[in-house]
């Protein structure tokens, strides 16, 4: 039960989290492209790839197994809007902007994954085991 409460604590931070990002970044840069949700979905994508290098016994942060579960399922999948992200896309392509809905796609796919392998190399090279 207690590593229940703690993902479900973990992902109501994570959708807070989510939506001040949102915000400030829509202020930042305009509410015309889904920038917040591109900027969330790579910060997430990095955080968690950084975690499944470090937080394991002999990583950087070998802590518990509640702990990892809090971060990657709780906070990460409360903060990323894989959903929101598709929504987003839909109504760019409902609305006939085909170019901008593929630039989401391309953008969202090869920024995330380039997040999540830059952020599992970075907690592979501060981990002690090296």
């Amino acid at each position: 039960m207690q590593t229940y409460l703690l993902i479900g604590l973990g992902g109501a931070l994570g959708s807070v989290a989510r939506h001040w990002c949102n915000g400030l970044v829509a202020a930042l840069m305009g509410v015309a492209f889904p920038w917040g949700t591109l900027v969330i979905n790579v910060l997430g994508s990095t955080v968690i790839g950084f975690a499944a290098a470090t937080m394991h016994d002999g990583g950087l942060l070998p802590v518990g197994n509640d702990a990892r579960l809090f971060l990657m399922i709780g906070v990460c999948g409360g903060y990323t809007t894989f959903s929101t992200f598709s929504l987003q896309t839909l109504t760019l392509i409902q609305g006939g902007q085909w170019l901008p809905a593929a630039g989401n796609i391309a953008l969202s796919v090869v920024l995330c994954i380039a997040g999540v392998w830059i952020g599992y190399l970075a907690g592979l090279a501060l981990n002690p085991s090296g």
